[in-house]
């Protein structure tokens, strides 16, 4: 059975244990009994386990001529591990604990990015959920229910209300609205009619509609945006670490190094063979790349686990060196700006009587307008009678009989049936400018007032996008939504540029556009956000949108607080910071260690045994822990809390 790397990990761990137990106890000059055998048993188990693939990639890249993280590992293990085996048999200290601990923590970190990958594959898995598995089709003057791979361009296909498209096509018959934002992201229901195209796997609301075929299968939207998604993620390159730049010559130094002190020392100064290799495996103890393995995985751990705290979480290492060359942040607008719920914003007339004839009509409504109707008279406490004799206005609203009076309610359209005053005409073309859909009411063939439906910016969409801009990040917003609409909300937030109209499978092409300038963020919550998520170099999502949404994002804000896009911007900076500065105290202690542990000071009566060897890689090892963990002082936008502890 194959383990996992998460599982290996555990595994050598716990088997790492009483290795770790004899390090703590040293210091006080307490020997586990039989601590030599134990330690050779276990490490031994812990090589089997886990060191061997990183023994086969480092061999891989030298046939190569290559060097990386796996040839540092290899080494550093392989030779504390043989050195031991020998020093074991000599009656000298061993050094055990050094091949097992450098494998249990770099395979912390493959264990990390194992479960980013398997994540990602879920989001395509939850994409492909979404498609319906049968449609009705028309078949000799009757509609059958046939599986959706053998529906063909040219069918005539019926969807009843309640029910999702099952394909892409063209209505031919009837009117209904369809809820889109599973694919388009926009929360407001779209009016279908003859000759309207409708998308497959969104779903329709109210009205029984009859529409041709016109994408099927690979063609249909939703599948595109899968095949988006999966190529964005297998055509993302994987973080160039900086261990593995740096590897490609501190390896063959190091190594070069050992074989030089081992020569000078037997050939050139006469010293014992035993004695002249004790100066030479110090080299390769010393410069073992336990503090390396560590560098990484500990800062992640720290970072990601006091962001999580402020709402944040980091998916993989790779967003934290992305973010720190980031020039634009490009947001979505439905659910990510704004609130993703129409609410009621003006009431024009006599507000109490307005709402009552509304809610008189709305009541039994299921359309989202309705709803923010409904709400904004719960929250005024008003008190309404029951309509009685509805029937529908074609295409423009519904009327009834509310009272014994006749009333009505619906949208613009209803402007060229009945009286409306000059004065409300006006507020109208006022309301409409600024974005707002405008319902009509009436009572006996007259207008007696307007309500203003629009969904509005979050609280901190604002001070969220300020903050952006104040440390010199452009911002974008791009939707789906008509111009008009997308500026006016463009103008309230402040952002720098409006991108409207865009379809789903476009919203990625946007992105890349934008990426000639520069590194981009990306912050949605749609399915229709995924492709864009992932073709972006941070993908920032939005922990109320959707699995699929969430699953393609390197960072997830939990809330929906807009102020968290800085936040994460921050939280990745600095962690991504902290761990440049501990590779570079990691290697700083092996280019400062080498020489003496090669014997350059032995003149002055300083030497470094593998014993103190080890000790000095054990030190090395605790300063860059000790540096991660001054991460939780580090100061973040938005952390209060931290703030209190730093003052």
């Amino acid at each position: 059975m194959k383990l996992s790397n998460m599982k290996k990990f555990w595994l050598s761990l716990i088997l790492a244990s009483p290795m770790l137990l004899q390090m703590v106890l040293m210091p006080f000059h307490w020997m586990m009994p039989g601590y030599n055998w134990i330690a050779f048993i276990t490490t031994t188990m812990v090589m089997l386990v886990s060191a061997v693939p990183y023994w086969k990639s480092a061999w891989a890249a030298f046939k190569h001529h290559n060097a990386n993280m796996n040839t540092l590992v290899a080494v550093g293990t392989s030779v504390a591990y043989f050195y031991s085996l020998f020093a074991m048999m000599t009656g000298r200290a061993v050094y055990f604990e050094s091949a097992a601990l450098v494998t249990v923590f770099v395979l912390l970190g493959d264990a990390l990015e194992e479960r980013m990958h398997h994540s990602a594959s879920n989001a395509l898995g939850k994409l492909m959920s979404l498609q319906v598995k049968e449609a009705e089709v028309l078949s000799k003057g009757q509609y059958v229910k046939t599986p959706l791979e053998q529906v063909q361009v040219g069918d005539m296909i019926r969807v009843r209300p309640g029910e999702k498209v099952p394909v892409d096509g063209v209505v031919t018959e009837g009117v209904t609205n369809i809820n889109e934002s599973m694919v388009t992201g926009e929360s407001m229901p779209v009016v279908k009619k003859i000759g309207d195209n409708v998308i497959g796997s969104t779903i329709n609301s109210d009205g029984m509609i009859i529409f041709r075929a016109t994408k099927v299968g690979k063609d249909t939207a939703l599948s595109q945006i899968v095949e988006l998604v999966r190529k964005a993620q297998t055509s993302h390159a994987p973080i160039q670490n900086l261990t593995d730049r740096i590897s490609g010559i501190f390896v063959p130094a190091v190594l070069i190094a050992a074989i030089l002190t081992f020569v000078i020392w037997f050939v050139f100064l006469g010293a014992p063979a035993v004695q002249a290799m004790l100066f030479a495996v110090s080299v390769i103890v010393i410069a073992c790349p336990c503090a390396l393995g560590l560098a990484t995985p500990t800062a992640l751990m720290v970072g990601t686990g006091r962001s999580a705290k402020m709402g944040v979480l980091i998916k993989n290492g790779q967003a934290l060196e992305e973010v720190n060359d980031v020039k634009t942040v490009v947001f979505d607008k439905t659910g990510t700006i704004t609130a993703g719920k129409p609410v009621v914003t003006d009431v024009v007339g006599n507000q109490e009587k307005v709402l009552q004839v509304a809610a008189s009509l709305e009541e039994n409504s299921e359309h989202p307008l309705a709803a923010a109707v409904m709400a904004k008279v719960s929250e005024a406490k008003i008190t309404y009678q029951k309509a009685k004799k509805f029937k529908n206005i074609e295409g423009k609203g519904v009327k009834a009989v509310v009272n014994n009076q006749k009333a009505f309610v619906g949208s613009d359209k209803l402007s060229n049936d009945y009286l409306l005053s000059d004065e409300m005409k006006k507020q109208m073309a006022k309301l409409q400018n600024d974005a707002k859909t405008v319902v009509l009411v009436g009572l006996n063939e007259k207008i007696i007032g307007l309500i203003a439906i629009q969904d509005t910016p979050k609280k901190t969409a604002t001070e969220a996008i300020t903050e952006l801009r104040s440390r010199g990040l452009k911002t974008v917003m791009l939707t789906g939504d008509n111009q008009r609409v997308a500026q006016a909300i463009g103008r309230q937030v402040g952002i720098d540029q409006v991108i409207a109209g865009v379809l789903p499978n476009e919203k990625a092409d946007h992105v890349k556009a934008l990426q000639q300038s520069g590194k981009v963020a990306f912050v949605g919550d749609g399915i229709n956000d995924a492709p864009a998520l992932t073709v972006a170099n941070v993908g920032i999502a939005m922990g109320s949108g959707t699995d699929i949404a969430i699953e393609s994002g390197e960072i997830i804000l939990i809330q929906s607080d807009l102020l968290g896009v800085v936040r994460a911007l921050d939280i990745a900076k600095k962690t991504f910071n902290r761990i440049k500065l501990n590779l570079f105290w990691a290697f700083i202690y092996n280019l400062i260690g080498i020489p003496i542990s090669a014997g350059i000071l032995v003149g002055i009566g300083l030497q470094l045994s593998p014993e103190l060897a080890g000790l000095a890689m054990a030190f090395s090892s605790v300063s860059v822990v000790t540096s991660s963990l001054l991460l939780n002082r580090s100061k973040i936008a938005g952390d209060h809390e931290n703030d209190k502890v730093i003052a």
